[in-house]
């Protein structure tokens, strides 16, 4: 099995899948009533790109273990956030139920990856 090279934060595919996804929220988001933008709206986008801003710095702390797991559960917490901030936008018609299925699950995927890398993180550290 030949694997691809990761060399930086933005070669992982959970890092991939939660960057487009931040960006679909982002669209889908701008539909939102203005009476949101200082609560669902902003809170989602947040949480959102704030899974891949933690990645980045969890990439970069691969030296010391315990820092890129801890790193790693910001991110595990944000996507779970953003799945919540999902539910609440289909719950009030902001979001097409299948435009929710499919974000949220891009999350699952996301979820996924980091639990992973969490439960192994040997293969992603750095040596000293």
């Amino acid at each position: 099995m030949n694997r691809e090279v990761i060399k930086h934060h933005k070669d992982l595919g959970i890092y991939k899948i939660a960057f487009e996804t931040a960006m679909e929220i982002f669209e889908l988001s701008k539909k939102f009533p203005v009476e949101e933008r200082y609560s669902l709206t902003d809170q989602i986008r947040r949480s959102s790109r704030s899974v891949c801003a933690n990645l980045a710095e969890a990439w970069r702390k691969r030296r010391y273990k315990a820092a890129f797991i801890a790193k790693l559960n910001d991110c595990e917490a944000e996507a779970a956030e953003t799945q919540t901030w999902i539910e609440f936008a289909v719950k009030c018609n902001y979001m097409s139920v299948e435009a929710g299925r499919e974000v949220y699950a891009n999350y699952n995927q996301v979820l996924s990856g980091l639990v992973n890398m969490i439960n192994n993180p040997s293969p992603w550290l750095r040596n000293h």
